[in-house]
C-alpha cells in the first residue's frame, strides 16, 4: 500500500482536490482500459451520449457496471484506490460507492458544467472521496479544474445535468443557486487547481470540491475512471427529487451506515 506523505493529506483537506502521482500501476491502468472499451461498445442502463448526433468528437459517461464489468469490479474490490481514500479522508473503513466512466474522444467541444458531486447523491456526511484516474496523459489544458478550499465553503450547489447545464428539477430547495464561476474566476477570486496527469496519476478530491472541465479539442483521447467511495461518518440520505444514481433497492435505511450489500466495505484500516 502507498503511503501518502502528510504533506499530501494536508493538501487534501484544505484545497478539496490533489494530484497523487504514480499510485495506479500499469497492470491496472490496463484493466481499466479493457473494461472502459467493453463499456462502450455495452453501456449500462445509465449510459449516457452527452454530444448531439452530428457534432464532432464524443462525450460519453456511464456509472454503476462494477458488478457486470469484471474490471472495475476487481480494481474497486482490490485495488489500490480504496486504502488511498482511507488515508486522505482519516477514515478507519471505506465504503465502495460506485464507479463512473467518462471519456471525452478527440474534437469533443462539450464541456463539463462546473458542479458539485455531493448534491447529486443519496449520502450524507463529509467522508466523501473520488479518485479520477486518467487512462491516457491529460495535459493541463484538458484536466478537471477544482476550486481550491471550495469543499469548506458550507454550501450545497443545485446539480446540473451534464447534456444541456440546465439545473434537475425538483432538487432539494435548500440547495443553492450556482454562481457564475468563469466570471468570478477571471475577477481572481479564486485559485483554480489543473494539473498535468500521467497515466498511473490520479486527482482524489472531495464530494463537495466544486469543479468542472474543458473540452477536448485535442488529437488523444480522453478516458478516465472515477471511483467514489465513502468513509466513516456517511450515512444513507434519500433526497428529494432528482439523485444520481439513483438509490440502489437494497440501500440501507435512511440514517443508517452504508455498510451492505450495495455499498460493501473494501477496506479497513489495520
Amino acid at each position: 500500500m502507498t503511503q501518502l506523505s502528510a504533506g499530501t493529506i494536508e493538501d487534501y483537506r484544505r484545497d478539496g482536490a490533489v494530484a497523487l502521482r504514480g499510485v495506479i500501476g500499469a497492470d491496472w491502468l490496463a484493466a481499466l482500459a479493457e473494461g472502459i472499451e467493453r463499456n462502450l461498445r455495452d453501456p449500462g442502463p445509465y449510459g449516457k451520449r452527452y454530444t448531439e448526433s452530428g457534432q464532432p468528437g464524443l462525450f460519453f459517461g456511464d456509472y454503476c457496471n462494477w458488478r457486470r464489468i469484471p474490471q472495475y469490479r476487481e480494481f474497486m474490490t482490490r485495488g489500490p484506490a480504496a486504502a488511498l481514500a482511507a488515508q486522505l479522508m482519516g477514515s478507519r473503513k471505506v465504503n465502495l460507492f460506485h464507479e463512473h466512466v467518462l471519456v471525452k474522444e478527440p474534437g469533443t467541444l462539450e464541456p463539463t458544467p462546473w458542479h458539485q458531486d455531493l448534491p447529486y447523491y443519496s449520502i450524507d456526511g463529509t467522508m466523501m472521496c473520488s479518485m479520477w484516474i486518467p487512462i491516457d496523459p491529460v495535459p493541463a489544458a484538458t484536466c478537471p479544474q477544482y476550486l481550491a478550499g471550495s469543499h469548506r465553503w458550507g454550501k450545497l450547489y443545485a446539480p446540473k445535468r451534464f447534456k444541456d447545464q440546465a439545473y434537475h428539477p425538483g432538487t432539494d430547495p435548500n440547495f443553492s443557486p450556482l454562481p457564475d464561476i468563469e466570471a468570478e474566476i477571471a475577477e481572481g477570486r479564486h485559485r483554480v487547481l489543473r494539473w498535468d496527469l500521467a497515466p498511473g496519476d490520479c486527482i482524489a478530491f472531495d464530494g463537495r470540491s466544486l469543479h468542472g472541465a474543458p473540452p477536448n479539442p485535442l488529437s488523444r483521447r480522453r478516458r478516465a475512471f472515477s471511483a467514489r467511495w465513502t468513509g466513516d461518518d456517511v450515512t444513507f440520505l434519500l433526497r428529494p427529487g432528482f439523485m444520481s444514481p439513483p438509490p440502489p433497492e437494497n440501500h440501507p435505511p435512511v440514517g443508517a451506515p452504508m455498510d451492505c450489500e450495495a455499498f460493501p466495505v473494501v477496506y479497513r484500516a489495520p
